[in-house]
């Protein structure tokens, strides 16, 4: 069991640091948004990509570690969580204080990445209205002026000046 225990805390610790990494690029991600760096922001994402590959693998680890676990211990492995193993090991204080530290350490980062992430999405959000503002500030410059040329029932009219003959009695 403690060997399960142990391999669990590792398979956490390393999660734990590949998203400190993205941590990392998450911070690069923003100073590109910020100066609007779109070439740093592309190679950003495929690093985060790779980041992501690798997290999804120490997920299943995670997992597994998780069902080997229920197995010794003959519980099912359907909703059970780290805060519930950490709770079985009061007979083993070793094991559970470094369970709940990581688990603690592993909490707080993606708390951490996730505020860095609404930031993040918050500076693209804006960076794509200014882009939409701008787009249509060009297209209004290249339409045609509008003028107010209103008839009698207020309907604008087609062409400059009225459309009645040229008085020339002025």
């Amino acid at each position: 069991m403690a060997s399960l225990i142990e391999n669990l805390i590792d398979v956490l610790n390393k999660e734990n640091s590949q998203y400190q990494e993205l941590i990392k690029l998450s911070e690069d991600k923003t100073s590109a948004i910020v100066n609007n760096d779109v070439d740093k922001l592309q190679d950003i994402l495929g690093l985060e990509q790779r980041n992501i590959d690798i997290i999804n693998k120490l997920e299943a680890n995670r997992e597994d570690c998780v069902k080997d676990i229920c197995c010794v211990l003959n519980l099912s492995q359907k909703g059970m969580r780290i805060d519930m193993i950490i709770e079985m090991l009061s007979k083993q204080p070793k094991e559970q204080a470094a369970l709940q530290d990581i688990h603690m350490k592993l909490k707080r980062t993606l708390d951490y990445l996730m505020r860095i992430n609404e930031n993040n999405k918050v500076l693209l959000q804006e960076s794509m209205d200014m882009i939409e503002f701008e787009l249509n500030l060009a297209r209004n410059s290249v339409m045609a002026p509008q003028t107010a040329n209103y008839s009698k029932g207020a309907c604008e009219q087609v062409g400059y000046g009225s459309t009645g003959s040229f008085d020339a009695k002025q």
